[in-house]
């Protein structure tokens, strides 16, 4: 990631092709990631809150933190808002199956822009041409374990760990560039509650960040995936990277 606002899916798009040929992959921590996967492909729709923070470098190469706190609703495979509040971001995501327009509060500018018929090729492509990042969402490709096995070299199962007075499984993903670890909830629902990712070629800088107040199939309104432009607000445009 070059960015502030990491997704895992893009750290293995860097990362595939420096696997080795010989991988140590635990199989119980495939069935829990597999588990995992099924559950959060089985929802028809999902609002969860996402507390991050990550490591970047300042003028003079101290290593410093930024903090962000999403709230991120998906609905059907067609519909995302997200609210993103930062150290210096305040920003809005909205995609409604046909446009995905990005506000920032900050500035009071807007972009609006044709975008593919799914959530995840919209963000596919608008990372891909703009850049634009989107957490967490990564835990909602269908093929994240099977990526998760193409770009590391391990994988590992280790035991039951509690976080926030929750039982968790703990899995560690691992190749040359990176250490990928993943708290899942033991509970029914087996969501993921926290994930850390450390860059090995990068002084060990770190990205983390803790999954909240999961609700589960809410009844979510259309309107809340239109944007609707705030008085004074400036449409802007931008150029494909």
């Amino acid at each position: 990631m070059k960015n502030h606002l990491f997704t895992l899916a893009l750290f293995l798009s860097t990362t595939i092709g420096f696997a080795q040929e010989s991988k140590d992959i635990d199989s119980t921590a495939i069935f829990i990631l597999d588990k995992m996967s099924a559950v959060i492909g089985d929802l028809e729709s999902v609002n969860f809150h996402l507390s991050s923070s990550n490591d970047k470098t300042d003028a003079d190469l101290n290593i410093i933190k930024d903090y962000h706190e999403s709230n991120i609703t998906f609905s059907g495979p067609d519909k995302l808002h997200i609210r993103l509040n930062g150290t210096d971001d305040d920003i809005g995501f909205w995609y409604d199956g046909t446009n995905m327009t990005y506000f920032n509060y900050n500035e009071n500018n807007y972009v609006t822009l044709e975008a593919p018929k799914t959530t995840m090729s919209m963000i596919d492509e608008m990372h891909a041409s703009y850049n634009f990042q989107f957490p967490a969402a990564d835990f909602f490709y269908p093929a994240f374990t099977d990526d998760l096995i193409e770009g590391f070299d391990s994988i590992k199962f280790l035991g039951k760990k509690t976080i926030d007075k929750e039982t968790c499984y703990h899995i560690m993903a691992n190749n040359k560039k990176l250490n990928v670890q993943i708290w899942i909830s033991s509970q029914n629902d087996v969501l993921p509650k926290h994930f850390v990712i450390i860059y090995k070629d990068k002084s060990n800088m770190q990205y983390e960040a803790t999954f909240n107040n999961w609700s589960l199939n809410p009844n979510i309104p259309d309107a809340k995936f239109n944007f609707l432009a705030p008085p004074n607000s400036r449409l802007i445009s931008i150029l494909k990277k």
